[in-house]
């Protein structure tokens, strides 16, 4: 705070930043590819290379594929952590850095899907730069203009939009997170040694 003016943009950066630096980052570092398809359950919703797929619909534009349908089933089924990290870097992250911040067009049928842990966690992290660079190119007049027809609901403001962004980050990765506890909890016992 300075001369008595809080800063909204700092605040909403700052939001993300410390959950990212302090409690996610570190998690997922040291990502396994067995890690990363791996399902705990049979028939979860996963990337994969493409022709492997056996949901009603699978898109992408390289080589792996994500799972899903429309209408999505009830219940949902079950996805593993590069469903659900591809689901960030996409859905979460590129198509908004596109639609607000001048990155490249984004959609789950164009994205090239990483095949690899450590290329997910590199689109991962060249994701969150864009989303970053771009909330504080807003500034504080930026979060209060209106998101536009880009968006479920246009009259939104700009900050509306981060506070969601932020909140599926901070969810959907906390998943992760948990999945890789549950990954190595189920591998040692599943070896004979004790979690």
């Amino acid at each position: 705070m300075t001369g008595g003016v809080f800063d909204w943009n700092r605040t909403l950066r700052e939001q993300w930043e410390f959950h990212w630096n302090h409690q996610l980052r570190a998690r997922l570092e040291g990502l396994t590819d067995e890690e990363y398809f791996w399902s705990p359950v049979p028939e979860a919703w996963s990337v994969r290379p493409r022709g492997t797929s056996t949901a009603p619909v699978q898109v992408g534009g390289g080589d792996f594929t994500i799972d899903y349908a429309f209408p999505e089933p009830v219940p949902a089924p079950f996805t593993t952590i590069a469903w659900r990290l591809g689901h960030v870097i996409v859905g979460v992250l590129a198509a908004r850095n596109a639609a607000h911040f001048g990155a490249p067009a984004a959609s789950y049928e164009s994205w090239e899907y990483a095949g690899s842990a450590a290329a997910a966690l590199d689109q991962l992290q060249a994701q969150l730069d864009v989303w970053q660079a771009g909330l504080r190119g807003l500034g504080e007049a930026g979060l209060r203009v209106p998101v536009g027809a880009k968006e479920p609901y246009p009259e939104l403001p700009m900050a509306d939009l981060v506070l969601h962004i932020h909140r599926e980050l901070i969810h959907h990765l906390s998943e992760v997170c948990l999945l890789r506890d549950l990954y190595l909890h189920t591998k040692r016992a599943t070896n004979g040694a004790t979690p």
